[in-house]
């Protein structure tokens, strides 16, 4: 931002010194007053000479009001009560904080959204004579542009196209700022806030989104296993042999876990002779059950 001050520095202050000193000198020499006082006032009129510029800014010089060039970085001299450092200009990149609060999208939804903005100076002479404070006039031409772009855009645009509208807003702040000698190296958005109420409406139908989508794929899943019973029927259809294996592994796979039932059609036993197999197996259930041993007798008799 501009500063309008004069800023003391070594310079000035070894030359307000040496001023002091020869007045002093002076006074002791030759005990008169207006000889010292002329050696002093001389040293502060140096004194207010010299000027020091960091790296990083540039001294806007005027000379009688009229602009005559830049200086810095560095040491710089002036001519007192003649010239004048208006501003002194930071080149460096520039942070700028600005909100657009309850701002209406195409859609007619208010959102708060906060952004910050990256610039810098790059025509310094611009950015002294051709606006105020350029720093003041950048952050108002970031809010009226943030709005406009809020105005024109939906708010799932706002949401889903960040990268989008970030692109678009510093277009459209580097065109406004340009005239000033200023430039945006970014815009990034921080946040955007949405009213409580249509946060919940949005929740609810990401929901049922997401409901919809699983009852999709369960329903894919059902067709894809009907098609694999379609299968397996045709090929047992004319292989019996295989059919009767795949019921006696169900079987098995059905009564090896203790206190399982099954039940089975009787069409099945009597087609597929499972009549004897399931007498069996129902024993070694029951036997599991009541924990019963058949050869405990014999065992005993042998003790």
């Amino acid at each position: 931002m501009p500063r309008i001050a004069f800023r003391p520095n070594v310079l000035s202050f070894s030359f307000a010194l040496a001023a002091a000193l020869a007045g002093a000198v002076v006074w002791r020499a030759t005990a008169m007053v207006v000889p010292s006082v002329l050696v002093v006032v001389l040293g502060l009129l140096v004194a207010r000479s010299p000027r020091v510029a960091q790296q990083w800014e540039r001294a806007v010089v005027l000379r009688l009001g009229r602009f005559v060039g830049l200086r810095g970085p560095g040491v710089f001299w002036v001519v007192p009560f003649v010239d004048h450092v208006s501003s002194w200009i930071d080149q460096r990149t520039i942070t700028t904080s600005f909100a657009a609060e309850q701002t209406l999208t195409s859609d007619t939804v208010p959102v708060n959204v906060d952004a910050v903005l990256f610039w810098m100076v790059h025509d310094v002479e611009k950015a002294a004579l051709e606006v105020q404070d350029y720093g003041q006039a950048v952050s108002w031409a970031a809010q009226t542009a943030l709005r406009d772009i809020i105005g024109r855009t939906t708010l799932t645009e706002l949401l889903r196209g960040r990268e989008q509208i970030e692109a678009d807003l510093q277009r459209l702040i580097d065109s406004r700022s340009n005239p000033w000698g200023v430039t945006v190296s970014s815009v990034e958005m921080r946040d955007v806030v949405i009213p409580g109420a249509l946060q919940d409406a949005m929740s609810r139908e990401a929901q049922a989104a997401r409901e919809k989508q699983a009852r999709i794929i369960l329903g894919q899943a059902e067709m894809e296993i009907a098609n694999s019973f379609h299968e397996a029927a045709k090929m047992y259809q004319n292989n019996p042999t295989a059919l009767h294996l795949r019921a006696m592994n169900m079987l098995y796979e059905g009564l090896k876990e203790k206190g399982a039932m099954m039940i089975v059609p009787s069409s099945a036993v009597e087609s597929m002779g499972m009549g004897g197999l399931l007498g069996a197996a129902a024993l070694r259930q029951q036997s599991l059950v009541t924990g019963d041993n058949p050869a405990g007798p014999v065992a005993q008799d042998k003790v």
